[in-house]
């Protein structure tokens, strides 16, 4: 049965008549049951498959629910089908336009799925910098096309960095080459020559140049070796592992600007702080290390294997160093010898032997022979001045008259520079001489006791706008000198004003003038009748002292 919640619910004539239906067909003897499309159903298929559940049930006897749906199958979506991806729909626009994004203007998506970053005022409000639409394509992938990862992929892209490389390996191959050719000839045409001069017989081991000049090979020992992360060239290793306790080389110059570092082979090959010396620097530089330490001995040895091979000698630094070591030093002391020889025949030839000679090095910093004492004011007492260097400037020139020249003389009064000999302060005037000293010095002691006059003038002008009254300049101090009358009136009006204070709570201030308290002139006896009157009252504590026994 391929459905059975098509049937619903049966009675048991009914039921039974379909068991008997289902063991004919399995049995047989009865025909398969079709589907809605006249597909035979398998009856041997249990009843959990066969039957649809109630979201996929039709009513009808089928199968469908089990199978691919049909769309599916016919659909067939090109893999290499891909949407234009971050292309934009011709030129921007020039302002702003209803219902585009805020942002950036474009009519192609909204301000919150603007991929651009946010900015501090949009397009909306500024109506400038206006993006560009994108391009929006109706794309019906399957589910394979949408998570291929390389989909849209040009391979052809790929072909043009492989090119590049390949150019790149071929200029630098040309360049090794090129240098290669370059080196002077010189050295090894000594080997020869050497060879001649040290044994007297000819050296199986060095060949003609001449039988390897076609040597198409020439350059396969010159391959980088297999297996090692060097360069045969210079037979410099690459270390792969920095130590630990070395400081990074990103570390020593953090402006991003100084010098490009490659994380990937740890290499930077600039130095990080170009105002420091390379010779006084931590690190100068990948480029400087190249040419420090063994690595030129290094290069001159690869070298003279190079040019050893080309002439048909058996120098392979790969596969047998100690030999090239060996050789290289050989031929280097060897050379020296044939070029000392080379320089005693020329001399003994042309001559001028003594024409080579150096003097001492005490002799060329500039010792001589002369003896010069000197006082303890700089004076030479004993020997002969040195001869002053004189400079490319016309010096000692004396014009319009003058015995001294300019800058020989400075007056500290005015702080000017001027002429030693006339005392002048005008560059390229006239000398007068003494009796221009004389005018100038007449002239500076008027003017000096014009100026302290008008300073002492101004001075005591000051002191008498600042000076106090004689009122209060003199009043108390000094050896004063009283009027006994206007003394003795002062203490009795003293006295009176005492009482008056003492009555006050009595009298209240009737007693007091309208103008008691305003400012009036005080003498020398109404300050002394004041300091008696408060000494015997209230300063002198045995005033009002009475003995109680007498």
């Amino acid at each position: 049965m391929a459905s059975g919640s098509a049937v619903g619910k049966l009675s048991r004539e009914e039921f039974r008549r379909q068991k008997d239906l289902d063991a004919a067909r399995k049995a047989g003897t009865a025909p398969a049951e079709l589907d809605s499309k006249g597909r035979a159903i398998n009856p041997h298929i249990p009843q959990y498959i066969s039957q649809a559940p109630w979201y996929l049930d039709s009513g009808a006897p089928s199968l469908d629910h089990q199978r691919r749906p049909e769309e599916d199958v016919a659909e067939k979506v090109d893999i290499n089908k891909w949407y234009a991806r971050g292309k934009r729909a011709g030129p921007a626009a020039t302002k702003f336009r209803k219902g585009a994004c805020e942002n950036c203007g474009a009519m192609t998506h909204k301000r919150a799925d603007c991929m651009e970053r946010p900015r501090k005022k949009g397009a909306k409000f500024t109506g400038k910098d206006i993006a560009a639409d994108e391009i929006i394509e109706d794309f019906e992938g399957g589910w394979d096309v949408k998570r291929d990862r390389w989909n849209g992929y040009d391979p052809s892209e790929h072909q043009r960095v492989v090119e590049e490389y390949a150019e790149i390996e071929k200029a630098r191959q040309r360049a090794r080459e090129a240098e290669i050719d370059n080196q002077t000839t010189t050295d090894l045409a000594a080997v020869k020559k050497l060879a001649k001069v040290g044994g007297g017989e000819k050296d199986p081991d060095f060949g003609s140049s001449e039988e390897d000049e076609g040597d198409e090979e020439k350059y396969a020992d010159a391959a980088d070796a297999v297996g090692q992360k060097l360069d045969t060239k210079t037979r410099i290793t690459v270390r792969n592992l920095r130590i630990r306790e070395d400081t990074a080389k990103y570390l020593i110059n953090l402006d991003p600007e100084s010098a490009y570092y490659d994380p990937k082979t740890r290499s930077m090959r600039d130095a990080p702080d170009k105002s420091v010396l390379p010779e006084d620097a931590k690190f100068a530089g990948d480029n400087f290390l190249r040419h420090t330490g063994d690595a030129v001995a290094a290069a001159k040895l690869q070298v003279f294997a190079w040019q050893a091979s080309e002439k048909g000698n058996d120098v392979d630094l790969h596969a047998n160093p100690t030999a090239g070591e060996i050789y290289h030093q050989e031929f280097t002391e060897n050379k020296e010898k044939n070029k000392k020889a080379t320089q005693v025949s020329i001399l003994d030839k042309y001559g001028g032997e003594q024409y080579l000679q150096k003097a001492p090095k005490e002799l060329l910093l500039g010792q001589t022979e002369g003896y010069v004492e000197y006082s303890r004011t700089g004076q030479i007492t004993k020997g002969k001045e040195r001869a002053k260097a004189r400079s490319k400037y016309q010096e000692d020139l004396y014009l319009n008259n003058h015995t001294q020249i300019w800058g020989s003389w400075f007056d500290a009064q005015n702080r000017q520079w001027g002429y030693a000999c006339c005392h002048s302060v005008i560059q390229a005037s006239y000398c007068t001489g003494e009796a221009g000293i004389e005018a100038a010095e007449a002239s500076s002691h008027s003017m000096m006791l014009k100026m302290e006059r008008a300073r002492l003038e101004e001075t005591q002008k000051r002191q008498e706008e600042e000076a106090p009254t004689s009122r209060s300049k003199r009043l108390g101090e000094g050896e004063v000198q009283f009027n006994q009358d206007r003394l003795a009136r002062a203490l009795k009006e003293e006295r009176k004003r005492k009482a008056d204070e003492g009555d006050e709570g009595k009298f209240g201030d009737k007693r007091r003038k309208f103008n008691s308290t305003m400012d009036v002139d005080v003498t020398e006896e109404d300050l002394e009748a004041y300091r008696l009157n408060r000494l015997a009252g209230t300063e002198d504590p045995m005033y009002n002292y009475k003995d109680s026994d007498i």
